[in-house]
């Protein structure tokens, strides 16, 4: 029995109703697990609707396959934030075509992303500075893809309601972001994070992602839908994850650079 699953069935066996209070690094760990860490690795069809202050729609079609690099023995107690692969392959509409946007998550330096643009035929480095600018046009980032380093902020515990424990995150390198902190709305059955508002310089709330729903694939607790609101500017992107797969066994091969002009397509379907 793997190490995550152990640790998902003793959560599911032991809710965390009976208990007091965890630690606000405790519920951290365990809603970055819950949000970016579910099985070995995974596979999602996703479509992607971007909506403008006009109401005017643009859609977005992609697969997304995620692998988490396996960790050593003494390194097992950072199940919760270890090295991860994500291969973002997009199929619609005809201009976004075959581009590609890979993901190699780091535990303790920046993430390294590229970009294949394939009309171009050409694979671009992704800055560090870049990670919070539009991903391909909408209101995510690029760093909401794979999710933002939990050892980047500092984490106080500000309330706990019924249903949520509520946590605001304040940068530790304020010069490197755009905001100025985010509170995380946790659920506390799952550990999904429900919501997550974000606040800028000012104080005042830009951007607000939700989650509108979630299912159990695989014992798995997962987000099967969600938006992202951008209050400045009125527009708002909804995301639906199909076909969710964990434990599929991809092979890290399909990482490298080699794969951005050459889709794995058996993994893609």
């Amino acid at each position: 029995m793997s190490y995550r699953l152990l640790i998902r069935l003793f959560f599911i066996l032991f809710p965390t109703t009976l208990w007091a209070t965890p630690s606000v690094d405790d519920i951290i760990n365990k809603a970055n697990l819950t949000a970016y860490y579910q099985g070995a690795d995974g596979r999602a069809q996703v479509q992607m609707l971007i909506i403008d202050k006009q109401g005017r729609k643009r859609q977005r079609s992609f697969s997304i396959l995620r692998r988490d690099i396996p960790q050593t023995d003494a390194l097992q107690d950072q199940a919760y934030w270890g090295q991860q692969q994500f291969y973002v392959y997009f199929h619609r509409p005809a201009d976004v075509n075959k581009m590609v946007f890979m993901v190699h998550k780091n535990i303790k330096t920046d993430d390294d992303r590229w970009l294949y643009l394939p009309a171009l035929d050409l694979v671009k480095r992704i800055a560090a500075t870049d990670k919070r600018t539009s991903f391909v046009g909408s209101d995510y980032f690029y760093e909401d893809v794979s999710g933002r380093s939990i050892d980047a902020d500092q984490h106080q515990l500000i309330d706990t309601t019924d249903q949520y424990y509520v946590i605001k995150n304040t940068p530790k390198q304020a010069n490197t972001v755009e905001f100025d902190h985010y509170v995380l709305y946790i659920d506390k059955n799952n550990f999904i994070p429900a919501k997550t508002e974000y606040y800028d310089k000012s104080g005042s709330l830009y951007r607000i992602a939700t989650v509108l729903k979630t299912e159990l694939v695989q014992g798995y607790p997962t987000v099967t839908e969600a938006s992202m609101e951008n209050i400045k500017s009125g527009s708002r992107t909804l995301i639906r994850y199909k076909q969710l797969q964990y434990d599929i066994g991809l092979p890290d091969t399909i990482f490298s650079e080699r794969f951005l002009r050459t889709a794995p397509k058996q993994y893609l379907r």
